[in-house]
């Protein structure tokens, strides 16, 4: 054993001496039903997931305006989204880890109101470098957010309620994405795209205050919890906070689950950053849509994986009630979502109207977000103590293939607009490419054993 997992105190508060305890959860301890205070704090995780992707997805829609108003080709966009992508990769795991060893109240608070600050600072930028810079440290904060959510999941909500838990994170997530084009339009047209950073960024404030006073790390620790919702939630097997275990980098990397999963959300990301980054440019130069019109045309792609988030959380937890196989029922729900969305995206080409290319994209990201719970629930059985870490890691390692797909994709439509090549023609080949991605995924997914953990249990 690495060390003893130090078992957090259970303190209960009298409701009567607690003012901020709310009336239902008085009653619901006094007749001896669970708490619901789980549900609380999957709110506050969904709600952070909402602001996080609006955060993110907003440069999607103000990129032609950011492009036009500091003279930037695609290229130079390319940059710009790949520092948020490269801040991403390099501090999910150390952010992931800062969880697991002081707790994911602080951390959590920290990251929001850092991306948060640098949201606002993105409508200050100059010219290109300070945007690169700006960028960079947005993702540097937003790198903590999912490591340490999936850790909360994990201690708050016993293993057949995660998949929903987990689901409706993601499902929020994908709710952000979606409303924000039309709504980052709105705010474009009305205000201009610098102050629509700014008022973006001053929600992420407001949010951190509010979690700070009322999340606790440890579901004992939180007074208006029952003993009824701790026996309900169970033990966990991750370390408490401030039980320090190092990272076995050597078993990590001997790991194929590692390598699998990692090349699985590789190929997994490059479809969606592909839809909020490039995918708003494309309706407006590719297909000529306005401002306004290209914002529901990416809400149509993007309410796909909002849709299919949701219906994979619940799927997740059907798997697992219902049988104890684990193995092919994980391969085969995450292998044959990745399939149909790479059936869906190849469709793209043949499509001659936008809104059909909308519809498949949309179909395309259902799928893929089908999938995402099954990893969730695959990253956190293989992952042990180190949970939050682990998947920092494998989460992270999906940027490598966003980084080239922006690279590709600036200098592709530059180039074909320099060659006088119809832009729709440009487009094809970057659909095409991330189809053949989801394919690769797919096959990953039948390789994946949910069975086989990262470090044996013998060996922590």
């Amino acid at each position: 054993m690495l060390g003893t997992a130090k078992i957090p105190q259970v303190v209960m508060h009298s409701p009567q001496l607690n003012p901020y305890q709310p009336p239902e959860a008085i009653a619901d301890a006094t007749a001896g039903r669970p708490t619901l205070v789980r549900y609380g704090v999957l709110a506050f995780l969904c709600t952070l997931a909402l602001l996080l992707y609006i955060d993110r997805v907003c440069i999607g829609q103000a990129a032609t305006s950011i492009r036009d108003s500091l003279t930037l080709s695609e290229t130079d966009m390319g940059w710009v989204f790949n520092a948020f992508i490269l801040a991403y990769c390099i501090f999910e795991v150390p952010t992931g880890h800062w969880g697991d060893r002081f707790g994911s109240r602080r951390v959590i608070t920290r990251i929001v109101l850092w991306w948060s600050a640098f949201t606002a600072l993105t409508g200050a930028a100059f010219g290109l470098w300070p945007l690169v810079a700006t960028r960079f440290l947005f993702g540097a904060g937003e790198a903590g957010a999912f490591p340490n959510a999936a850790r909360v999941v994990t201690r708050w909500f016993p293993p057949g309620e995660r998949g929903f838990a987990r689901g409706a994170i993601t499902t929020t997530s994908q709710l952000g994405g979606a409303i924000t084009p039309p709504l980052a339009a709105f705010f474009i047209n009305h205000v201009g795209w610098r102050w629509t950073f700014v008022i973006f960024g001053l929600a992420g404030v407001a949010w951190a205050v509010a979690f700070y006073r009322w999340f606790r790390d440890e579901p004992g620790e939180h007074a208006a919890v029952n003993p009824q919702e701790l026996r309900h939630i169970g033990k966990h097997e991750s370390a408490a906070a401030g039980d320090h275990h190092a990272i076995p980098w050597g078993r990590v990397v001997a790991s194929p689950n590692v390598w699998l999963l990692g090349t699985i959300m590789t190929v997994g990301a490059t479809l969606f950053y592909m839809l909020f980054q490039w995918y708003p440019t494309y309706l407006k130069d590719a297909r000529g849509l306005s401002e306004q019109v290209s914002g529901w045309f990416s809400f149509i792609a993007l309410a796909g994986g909002s849709v299919g988030c949701i219906t994979g959380g619940l799927l997740s937890d059907q798997i697992i009630r219902r049988t104890t196989e684990r193995k092919w029922t994980r391969r085969l729900c995450g292998g044959g979502m990745l399939c149909l969305a790479a059936v869906c995206l190849f469709g793209v080409r043949y499509s001659e109207s936008p809104l059909a290319g909308a519809l498949l994209c949309g179909g395309a990201l259902f799928c893929l977000q089908v999938s995402i719970p099954t990893w969730w629930t695959v990253v956190s059985e293989i992952s042990g103590r180190q949970g939050a870490a682990m998947f920092g890691l494998m989460n992270g390692m999906g940027g490598l293939g966003v980084m080239v797909l922006n690279a590709m994709v600036g200098r592709l439509i530059d180039a074909g607009k320099a060659a006088g090549t119809p832009l729709v023609d440009c487009w094809r080949p970057v659909f095409d490419g991330v189809a053949i991605g989801l394919v690769v995924g797919a096959i990953c997914w039948l390789l994946v054993d949910a069975t086989r953990p990262i470090v044996p249990r013998h060996a922590e």
